[in-house]
């Protein structure tokens, strides 16, 4: 196997928590009045970058410290009820059986996202979490260092064109889950190295590899 680390974002990678997300969505709007977006517009938000959506929802770069506080603070109240996505703790097993090393990097914090994985957290290595809403970079060369892994053996899994654009930044391939935040067609434009439907094909594609 060419790829000896798998870096994995957490939310709408591994956790199913989109739908939570919208749940708060309309809260933490009024609370730091934002424009709060209908059902089909969330829709086209799925399709753009995120600092498109930023635009859209009006949110000034000084409030995002105090929205992402909110954010996380309701994140973690609920992250005993955020499921994991079918398949999940099999993939990763099979990883960590399959002697690939497995290692997270999120905005998340570290508590908030080993709550929500439970027994399924066993095969990771490394956490990398807290990361600003572009930050991710820094956390991915945090755990290449960590781990001691070369750049090159490395490959980033997420849902999000941030997730895209920081595993560029850190020199590493990005490989798209096309179940999570952003929808399909906005990762399949920024070039992935690998595109997963499943959680069973990032299994079978990264043996292949």
């Amino acid at each position: 196997m060419s790829r000896r680390l798998v870096i994995f974002d957490f939310d709408g990678t591994l956790a199913d928590s989109f739908p939570w997300f919208l749940s708060v969505l309309n809260t933490v709007a009024r609370r730091h009045g934002l424009h709060m977006p209908g059902a089909a517009e969330v829709e086209a938000l799925r399709l753009l970058g995120t600092r498109e959506i930023l635009q859209r929802m009006r949110v000034p770069a000084w409030k995002l410290p105090a929205i992402i506080r909110d954010m996380r603070a309701l994140k973690a109240e609920a992250a005993g009820s955020i499921p994991l996505f079918p398949g999940i703790p099999e993939m990763l097993r099979g990883l960590g059986e399959g002697g690939v090393r497995l290692a997270v990097a999120s905005s998340d914090s570290e508590a908030s996202i080993r709550r929500t994985l439970g027994s399924a957290a066993a095969p990771i290595g490394y956490f990398a979490c807290g990361a600003s809403l572009f930050g991710k970079a820094a956390k991915l060369r945090q755990v290449l260092r960590a781990m001691d892994a070369p750049a090159e053996a490395a490959i980033y899994v997420g849902d999000e064109t941030r997730d895209a654009e920081a595993a560029a930044r850190a020199g590493i391939a990005f490989g798209a889950v096309n179940w999570g935040y952003a929808a399909p067609a906005a990762l399949l434009a920024l070039g992935p190295r690998q595109v997963f439907a499943s959680p069973a094909e990032i299994l079978d594609l990264l043996r292949e590899a």
